[in-house]
C-alpha cells in the first residue's frame, strides 16, 4: 500500500493534464483535491499493475464531487492516469467504507 504521507506532489504533462477534462470534465485541481479530503478510500489496483504499481482512490473534491482516480507514484509524485465520476457501485463501496 502506498503511504500518502511520503508523497511530495503531483506530476502532470500535456497528455494527462487534458485527457481527464476532455473525457470526463475533471480538472487537475479536482484530482489533486481528492487526495487532501477525507474520507479517502485507497486501493491497490493489482489487475492493472503489470508494468508499474497502480492504485486507485475513491474520494471527493472540495465541492463534494465524488471521483474515481487511477494513479501511480513516480519519484514520490502522484501521476494521475484516469479520473472520472464514481460509478453507482463505487459510490456504494465508498459509502460502506465510510459510514
Amino acid at each position: 500500500m502506498i503511504d500518502l504521507n511520503q508523497i511530495e506532489g503531483f506530476e502532470w504533462d500535456d497528455g494527462n493534464q487534458t485527457k481527464n477534462w476532455v473525457g470526463h470534465q475533471v480538472s487537475t485541481t479536482e484530482c489533486e483535491e481528492v487526495f487532501f479530503n477525507l474520507p479517502l478510500l485507497l486501493v491497490d489496483d493489482i489487475r492493472h499493475s503489470q508494468v508499474e504499481k497502480r492504485c486507485y482512490v475513491l474520494g471527493q473534491t472540495n465541492a463534494d464531487r465524488r471521483l474515481f482516480i487511477a494513479f501511480t507514484v513516480r519519484t514520490k509524485r502522484i501521476r494521475v492516469i484516469s479520473a472520472r465520476d464514481m460509478s453507482r457501485k463505487e459510490r456504494q463501496k465508498y459509502a460502506e467504507a465510510n459510514p
